[in-house]
């Protein structure tokens, strides 16, 4: 028999590696698949049990591994939603790598409508934790070990308390232009370079080598459909700079965001009747007034002005203030001629993006 057209002699070409399953709390997630994984951390007093549940996302190809998380502080919901829309966005299909979604770090405060665990300690303060400490170091050191340790890199969504508002926003350490680059993709309408806090994730995570982009919006309780459109947005930017999805399926941003290292909080002269004048999102000039502290009877009237002139990334809504309290959270820019119209921009290209029908996102 000729050897013609037959197989004989020729190098058969090596298949690529098979994607291992991911394991994790004792569970194995089979590549192309999701899973949702409940990792135990405690029992309620009435027996109910607690669980830190991650919606594993495993991707047929190799890839990295990312972790979102949301509401590490339990009135923090906004990030709860961007992690419900990002698990059913169409970028998920083919994805390469790993996706660890949870969306629920602190169940305890989420129940009961507070940032605080039972023991009214800040989980964000509690990192890296201990397996036999308090109820927030055992949860810290549960995530950080099942979570973090798995990852290659990391976005935490959070917001602002009750009763303040965030404008969307990316956190980074100071010195860290690799990170910086992440937070460009993510394409929010200001980066914000801030220390990093004792026991924080964002601490603990850097000191075992995992980069973290923190992502502040809206307020706490509430939800805030422009924070939401960001946050998703900026999650799947994010994967698609990682490797993770493809350039088809993800919109970069139009307008780059603003950059700050420097901000301030303007405060309440006196205690009163609050009535603001400026909103977050807006650009003061120094001397402007942006707000005046009334007292009950309408006989005093003093004025909140801008100290320099700066962007409102934050804003108290609760209209009764003591002296003190802080009212506007304003960052620097360096070039405030252009501020206004890219913040309109930001906000007609957000408004543009289309919502996910609702079959895909309930």
């Amino acid at each position: 028999m000729s050897e013609t057209g037959s197989t004989k002699g020729k190098e058969k070409t090596p298949k690529a590696p098979k994607t291992p399953d991911f394991e994790i709390g004792g569970k194995k997630v089979a590549p192309g698949t999701r899973k949702i994984v409940d990792i135990p951390i405690s029992l309620l007093s009435n027996h109910t049990p607690v669980n830190l549940t991650v919606n594993v996302v495993h991707g047929k190809r190799p890839g990295p591994v990312l972790f979102v998380s949301g509401a590490v502080h339990g009135d923090e919901i906004v990030g709860v939603e961007v992690i419900r829309r990002v698990l059913k966005s169409p970028a998920l299909k083919g994805m390469r790598g790993t996706l660890l979604a949870v969306p629920l770090v602190n169940a305890f405060g989420f129940l009961n409508h507070t940032r605080y665990l039972p023991d009214r300690r800040d989980l964000n303060r509690s990192f890296p934790g201990h397996a036999r400490g308090s109820l927030a170091a055992q949860l810290a050191h549960l995530f950080l070990h099942e979570i973090v340790e798995r990852s290659d890199f990391g976005i935490d969504l959070h917001s602002a308390a009750v009763n303040r508002v965030n404008l969307p926003q990316i956190r980074v350490n100071e010195d860290d232009p690799q990170i910086m680059e992440y937070a460009e993709a993510f394409g929010a309408p200001i980066i914000l370079t801030s220390p990093l806090r004792e026991g924080s994730l964002r601490q603990a995570a850097r000191e075992i080598g995992v980069p973290i982009l923190l992502y502040e919006a809206g307020e706490g309780l509430r939800f805030d459909e422009m924070s939401i459109r960001a946050g998703v947005s900026g999650v799947l930017r994010v994967m698609r700079k990682l490797g993770m999805t493809s350039e088809r399926t993800v919109r970069t941003p139009r307008v780059p965001s603003f950059k700050s290292s420097n901000s301030h909080w303007l405060r309440a002269p006196v205690g009163g009747i609050l009535r603001t004048f400026k909103l977050a999102g807006e650009f003061v000039h120094a001397g402007d007034v942006v707000a005046a502290v009334a007292d009950p009877f309408g006989q005093t009237d003093e004025e909140v002005l801008a100290r320099e002139d700066g962007l409102i990334i934050g804003r108290t809504n609760l209209p009764i203030v003591n002296q003190g309290d802080a009212l506007f959270h304003v960052a620097s820019i360096k070039r405030p001629a252009e501020v206004q119209e890219r913040m309109d921009a930001i906000e007609t290209h957000l408004q543009s993006d289309p919502l996910l029908d609702e079959d895909e996102i309930i």
